[in-house]
């Protein structure tokens, strides 16, 4: 009797190990195929996208601001991927959500209905629902305050940290598919193209774009232009699917790819898949120009926010911020560069992670 006791709850406590193993795994699985989710739905723009928009916006500012953002362009460069990082390098599961908002979950009116602010967001909607369907407008909004904030108290880490966040945010808000559900075409059996309009795109063919905006304005209203920004992303949905959709079915089907010696797709470093030149080149160019169009209009909207938040500050003296030493040494570059961006809508020193 004592040895079937024991033997019992042998049995019992293994049934019991069982179970804590299977839920534990279960677990992981999930977070892998979330995070898997995750990737192709927020990653925008690509590290060369980001990187070209931040320095391109140094240029369209006005003088009494350009000088010392300029000072810093390599800093306003390098961090134009740093909000990227937070998310698929050190997991910070807040980041997530500020990368997009999917518009169809909140109705055929969500534009207009849609709550103007983040408070007034995070009263009607429960915070389970924020992080599933995305806060990027709202996001937006509080960066821009907070940008302000630290012109006002000509805190200068804190300018350029905040700057270049608020221009991530802002390229992902003119990037069509950070506005929808369907954000990698996974609705419409086109898996993929999410990095292929937002990355090897420009990689393959940003070379000949002219980044050119002309001079920063100011914005009247944010809210009303983070809205008008998503609202135009949002437009193009339609067009940037269907005009895939219809390529991929008069293509050949062995051309679509770039394809291994074994015949399979290949894949970049995140496990996307690499389309081929031909096949790139030709989507390109049915898509007339709306890859450098959203590029130019994030950079203008980027030198907008900046120079909007600089002058409801009150227009602080910001090269009283920098050594006047650092200025002095950057004055030859300066003009050249500015001269090559004016002129040819050309920016240098990038040298971006290829992804593809």
């Amino acid at each position: 009797m004592i040895i079937n006791k024991i033997v019992i709850k042998k049995s019992q406590r293994c049934i019991f190990l069982k179970k804590i193993f299977n839920k534990m795994k279960r677990k992981f699985f999930s977070v892998l195929i979330i995070l898997a989710t995750s990737i192709s739905l927020v990653f925008a723009w690509g590290s060369w996208g980001h990187e070209h928009i931040n320095r391109s916006a140094v240029f369209a500012l006005p003088e009494e601001m350009r000088s010392f953002f300029y000072n810093h362009i390599d800093f306003i460069t390098e961090e134009a991927g740093v909000p990227d990082l937070r998310k698929y390098t050190i997991n910070d599961k807040a980041e997530f959500a500020r990368h997009y908002i999917d518009l169809e979950y909140f109705g055929d009116n969500a534009i207009d209905s849609l709550p103007r602010t983040m408070k007034e967001a995070k009263l009607k909607f429960p915070d389970s629902v924020l992080q599933k369907y995305g806060i990027l407008p709202w996001y937006m909004q509080d960066m821009e305050d907070k940008l302000t904030q630290s012109f006002k108290g000509g805190r200068k880490t804190e300018i350029l940290f905040l700057a270049a966040d608020l221009a991530h945010y802002i390229g992902d808000a003119h990037m069509p598919l950070h506005t929808a559900l369907n954000h990698d075409g996974q609705f419409t059996n086109q898996k993929g193209i999410h990095a292929l309009w937002e990355s090897q795109l420009p990689e393959l063919f940003g070379s000949k774009y002219n980044l050119y905006t002309g001079d920063a304005k100011y914005i009247d209203d944010i809210n009303k232009e983070i809205w008008k920004m998503i609202k135009a992303s949002h437009a193009l949905e339609d067009t940037l699917l269907a005009t895939e959709r219809n390529l991929k079915a008069s293509f050949p089907a062995d051309k679509i790819y770039d394809l291994d010696s074994a015949g399979n797709i290949k894949k970049n470093k995140f496990n996307q898949p690499m389309h081929s030149y031909e096949y790139a080149k030709k989507y390109h160019e049915l898509l007339n120009g709306m890859v450098e169009k959203q590029l130019r209009g994030a950079i203008a909207e980027t030198a907008n926010f900046w120079y909007t938040a600089w002058v409801n500050a009150g227009k602080p003296n910001l090269d009283k911020i920098d050594p006047k030493e650092l200025t002095e040494r950057n004055a030859l570059n300066y003009k050249s560069d500015y001269k090559l961006w004016e002129e040819k809508g050309k920016v240098t020193g990038i040298k971006s992670d290829p992804e593809f």
